[in-house]
């Protein structure tokens, strides 16, 4: 039995050394673990929404546009919460704000579980909603300060896995606990894992120095640390790739003093008059305004549309996650190889790409019947859709002072949340008005809301397009100020 064991064995630990070795060594590795755990848990609570759906609405007799809503106040008030949270982020210690944040999701959790109501359920997701939107801020600037600027799409996707993996484990486990036992104890096991991450945060993830003190430079693994100590991390590839182009700053827009000194009007000033920021973050909202309304009726649109069970689409979810993980982590690593190549527009093309070939494959994907030839079309989409997040993260850190990270992303969250809060929603109410009655056990009024709102999503392309022309100088002014 022990010989038997030893080529499982070796190869989970070749496995491992593999993993350490793309992610730079133990220590970011842990890092890497940690932030994308926050994500995932963020993006299972709403997975679990939409895998429970059929038990919401029977058990609470509610229709789609009030399962919509629970899902959309929680991102309402989060857009509301994530102001002075982001300015929190960048004055505080950023971990501890994590943890308290976290242990509130726990209660709230626990909260929803326990409604004998919809209305008090619906109470529960707003206490959610404040305690979530720290994580957008906090993960980010986190994120700035523990990688180093030439890594960072390539890390960022594999933080963002979280996100996949979280809204994945909440259409199958959320699902599968839901449909055995019930959707309350599904919410008991996100407050159970809730509850182990605050312990996880709290002992195993330091607070980094801001400002590029606390970059993690990647670590030698396996047998490399035999080779000699950690490599130094690479130079800024956005500002050197920028600078061989002998692209000049914006003079108006370089630091002058400290912004931890600024009003947060200033500060929302200063980062809206960068314009390529102002086009990420409405590229990005209407990226997370399509996946919110996408996880929340996915299960419900497949049971409708394809006549499977909840327990078969189970079974399929693992291989659209798979090609989404692909995306993510790819278009990370890609993006940042053909940066160091001198591609300086990369980090906006790739998700420019992304957001377009998501909308042309989701088409067919949404509009056939036969699961056979949709399944790989929706696959697909998701990849592409997951491609451009890592990318598009990096790109935001490029072309923001340091300084402003966390305020720079409680910006962004304001308007993700606002969409994601009105994505559920409109989703619902859409598909309730273009149901026919002889049509909604088909799921055709799903199907015709989910083409509709592909329109912004294939828009996002030319949003993206026209971020290139001005990326270039948001990069150079950001690297020229002060504390960059």
């Amino acid at each position: 039995m022990a010989e038997a064991g030893r080529p499982g064995r070796g190869l989970v630990r070749a496995a491992s050394h593999r993993v350490l070795g793309v992610l730079g060594g133990p220590r970011r590795t842990r890092v890497v673990l940690l932030l994308a755990s926050v994500l995932a848990l963020n993006s299972a609570d709403t997975g679990t929404i939409g895998a429970a759906a059929d038990q919401l609405e029977s058990d609470l007799g509610i229709s789609h546009a009030q399962l919509g809503l629970l899902a959309s106040v929680s991102s309402g008030i989060g857009a509301l919460a994530s102001v002075p949270l982001g300015v929190l982020a960048d004055r505080t210690n950023r971990v501890r704000l994590l943890v308290v944040t976290v242990a509130l999701w726990a209660v709230a959790m626990v909260a929803g579980g326990l409604a004998p109501d919809y209305w008090w359920l619906l109470a529960s997701r707003l206490l959610l909603g404040a305690a979530v939107a720290a994580s957008g801020p906090v993960v980010v600037s986190l994120t700035g300060d523990f990688i180093p600027p030439a890594e960072r799409a390539g890390i960022l996707g594999w933080i963002l896995t979280g996100e996949i993996l979280g809204a994945g484990v909440g259409l199958i486990v959320g699902g599968e606990v839901a449909a055995a036992l019930s959707w309350r104890y599904a919410f008991f096991l996100l407050a159970v894992a809730s509850a182990g991450l605050v312990v996880l945060l709290w002992k195993l993830l330091p607070e980094p120095a801001r400002g590029g003190a606390g970059w993690l430079p990647a670590e030698p693994t396996g047998t490399e640390a035999d080779r000699g100590p950690s490599r130094p991390p690479a130079p800024d590839r956005a500002h050197a790739a920028v600078a061989a182009h002998h692209v000049e700053p914006a003079r108006d827009r370089l630091l002058s003093d400290d912004p931890n000194t600024w009003s947060l009007a200033r500060a929302v000033r200063y980062l809206l008059a960068i314009p390529t920021n102002r086009l990420l973050i409405v590229a990005s909202s209407i990226g997370y305004f399509f996946f919110a309304g996408l996880r929340t009726f996915v299960v419900v649109f497949a049971i409708e549309h394809f006549h499977i069970s909840q327990m078969a689409l189970g079974g399929l979810v693992p291989l659209i996650g798979v090609t989404a993980l692909a995306g993510a982590v790819l278009s990370g690593r890609l993006t940042d190889r053909a940066l160091a190549r001198g591609q300086t527009g990369v980090r906006i093309l790739v998700p420019a790409a992304g957001y377009a070939v998501a909308a042309l494959l989701f088409v067919p994907g949404v509009w056939l019947s036969s699961l056979v030839a949709a399944l790989p079309l929706i696959a697909l989409a998701a990849g592409a859709l997951a491609a451009a997040n890592p990318p598009l993260d990096a790109a935001r850190l490029d072309i923001v002072p340091g300084r402003l990270w966390g305020r720079a992303e409680s910006l962004r969250t304001v308007l993700r949340l606002t969409a994601e809060s009105l994505a559920p929603a409109s989703f619902g109410w859409l598909a309730d008005a273009l149901a026919t009655p002889a049509g909604r056990a088909e799921g055709t009024g799903l199907r015709n809301a989910f083409l509709i709102m592909l329109l912004p999503l294939l828009a996002n392309g030319l949003i993206l397009i026209a971020a290139r022309r001005t990326y270039a100088v948001d990069v150079a002014t950001a690297s020229a100020s002060p504390g960059r």
